[in-house]
């Protein structure tokens, strides 16, 4: 539809670092269009100048740059997976787990995290890095109120015990949003935490073109502990996962090897 989009992308980096090049061109293409369609600009210059000078024309960019999309115990079966089979494997040696949700867009992942976890360690042992490159999406998470419609895959014994509820909203309570340290992170450029038991990172990387996902991949294999798992989303099986040196557990489940 609109012209000269590899200039808007180098633009778009030096002003985010948020690198373009590393999305699926044609998915991501379209978002951006009809973004700029939507907001009534005819060009990809025209729009970013007014990026510059419209704060909240700039977060809207980039909530929908990020595709925030996110529920409690998103795909209930592999929740059940982690919890009766993972889980115990990496605590057989260990009293804690270092647990690092990537992308972890609202905090919906990692406040279920903590909660699983609360089924093995005691509350106050619990601690889940959390990050996100959308800041506006992390401020949510640290808030902590969602729609009731996000907790419809919750086992019911978590949403009665750590939520308050008000009419149709639920506010995680403060003794779990304590558990979880929330910062901002870009995958692609910045450092890695080292030394991971568990990197949760799903339903994010369909996004990235298959040089991205590749170079991404192999920081997580770098960036967990041995014998550390990672957990990836419903459609983001790795194929030959053995070149980045992981074997799979399970479905979804990817064990470091040496």
């Amino acid at each position: 539809m609109f012209t000269d989009y590899n200039n808007f992308k180098e633009k778009i980096f030096k002003l985010t670092s948020i690198d373009l090049s590393c999305y699926k061109e044609r998915q991501m293409k379209r978002r951006i269009d009809s973004l700029i369609t939507r907001n009534n600009f005819q060009s990809y210059d025209t729009y970013y100048k007014a990026l510059l000078q419209d704060s909240n024309l700039f977060n809207e960019f980039i909530n929908y740059l990020t595709i925030n999309v996110s529920e409690f115990y998103r795909n209930p079966a592999q929740w059940e997976i982690l919890e009766k089979e993972i889980l115990p494997q990496l605590l057989k040696n260990k009293k804690t787990l270092k647990i690092w949700s990537a992308a972890c867009s609202t905090g919906e992942e990692p406040y279920s995290l903590v909660m699983l976890l609360t089924k093995f360690i005691k509350l106050e042992d619990i601690k889940i890095y959390a990050t996100d490159i959308d800041v506006d999406a992390i401020n949510k998470a640290k808030i902590g109120v969602y729609a009731e419609k996000s907790l419809s895959d919750l086992p019911k014994e978590f949403a009665n015990k750590y939520f308050h509820k008000n009419l149709n909203t639920y506010k995680i309570k403060d003794e779990i949003k304590k558990c979880v340290e929330f910062k901002k992170h870009n995958l692609l450029l910045d450092k890695y935490p080292v030394n991971c038991d568990l990197i949760v990172c799903r339903n994010v990387l369909i996004y990235f073109t298959e040089e991205a996902k590749s170079t991404i991949y192999t920081k997580f294999r770098d960036a967990l502990s041995e014998n550390g798992v990672l957990f990836v989303g419903s459609t983001e099986q790795i194929i030959m996962s053995q070149r980045y040196h992981m074997e799979s557990l399970k479905n979804f489940f990817y064990k470091r090897i040496k």
